[in-house]
């Protein structure tokens, strides 16, 4: 009897303990954000991150009255700015915009990683995704697809910019190397910021940019575009044609861009961050933004990011594998 009393006893604490941390998590959930968020993008300003970052800080300052600052953490293909917050307190005020390489490739591509890319972070939200597109020099002699790969078979050697390794620039250059044949060495930049000076200049060959990135340079005539990776030609630059079409039929490397928080974060701060970053990214004249960028608008849940992830990590791990690109 006594056994029975004490187990009962047991279970009505611990019944209460947790009734008593959903309380105290749903009652930081309503006082959130009680002081300023940080929004870590993992590269250097001027990329699809950080302008992302940026539309969703000024937004987000002007709706909960309280300062929202983007950080710039550019480095080891985002690995350094991911750990940052994989590392950082569970209270929603550290949150990365991850994006395909930190969260789907670098754990593939790199031998140790600081980070686990699903047990550390919380999904919140996918923001939106968009096409990367192969840019050359205008001095190059290739004025589209099939050009540039008959030179690069006849040269026999070619290189590639990239804003980092493991990115989805780097490891669409990779895709493109096996499906080509062509012998191309990869040359990883801190950022696209230093990469595009240099293929400008003609110090490098191509790389694949993502579209928002580049689509300014390329309309002002500074850049050729030869293709792009996704599937289907895209709505901000429908003159430009898919790789697919052009002779590489089924490439596709399409860059996505998503909100996470670190591991363990409560549930009702993940939810408030997910609703009001959807309505936000949702919002005609945020999307309608986000389309003349080349960037596809999307706001998902916390569970359809997570199984897009999934989904992602299965896809790109089997690209790395067949490249055969690793870095120790």
């Amino acid at each position: 009897m006594l056994k029975k009393l004490i187990f009962r006893a047991g279970l009505t604490l611990l019944a209460i303990s947790a009734a008593a941390s959903v309380i105290a998590q749903t009652s930081n959930a309503s006082a959130y954000p009680a002081k300023p968020i940080h929004i870590i993008v993992t590269f250097s300003s001027g990329g699809a991150p950080d302008t992302l970052a940026r539309i969703l800080a000024e937004r987000l300052t002007t709706a909960w009255g309280q300062s929202v600052i983007v950080e710039n953490k550019p480095g080891g293909g985002g690995n350094i700015g991911s750990d940052y917050v994989a590392r950082s307190a569970p209270d929603g005020y550290n949150i990365v915009v991850g994006t395909v390489g930190t969260h789907s490739i670098n754990g593939a591509i790199y031998a140790s990683m600081p980070y686990d890319m699903v047990k550390d972070f919380t999904p919140i939200t996918l923001l939106a995704s968009t096409p990367n597109v192969l840019v050359v020099n205008n001095d190059s002699p290739a004025k589209n697809l099939k050009d540039f790969i008959a030179l690069g078979k006849k040269e026999g050697k070619m290189n590639f910019a990239s804003s980092g390794t493991g990115t989805s620039i780097h490891i669409s250059g990779e895709l493109f190397k096996t499906m080509t044949g062509i012998d191309m060495t990869h040359i990883p930049y801190k950022g696209r910021a230093t990469a595009i000076p240099d293929l400008l200049g003609g110090r490098v060959t191509m790389m694949f940019d993502n579209l928002p990135s580049s689509l300014p340079l390329i309309r002002e005539g500074k850049l050729r575009a030869l293709g792009v990776t996704s599937l289907q030609r895209s709505p901000a630059a429908p003159d430009i044609p898919t790789i697919s079409e052009s002779g590489l039929p089924g490439f596709e490397a399409v860059s996505w861009f998503a909100l996470f928080a670190p591991a363990n974060t409560p549930k009702p701060i993940i939810d408030k961050l997910q609703l009001e970053v959807s309505k936000i990214i949702k919002s005609p004249a945020v999307a309608k933004r986000l389309l003349d960028l080349g960037l596809e608008p999307i706001g998902s849940t916390p569970e359809q990011l997570a199984a897009h992830q999934k989904a992602e990590i299965t896809k790109w791990t089997k690209v790395v594998k067949d490249s055969g690109a690793k870095i120790d």
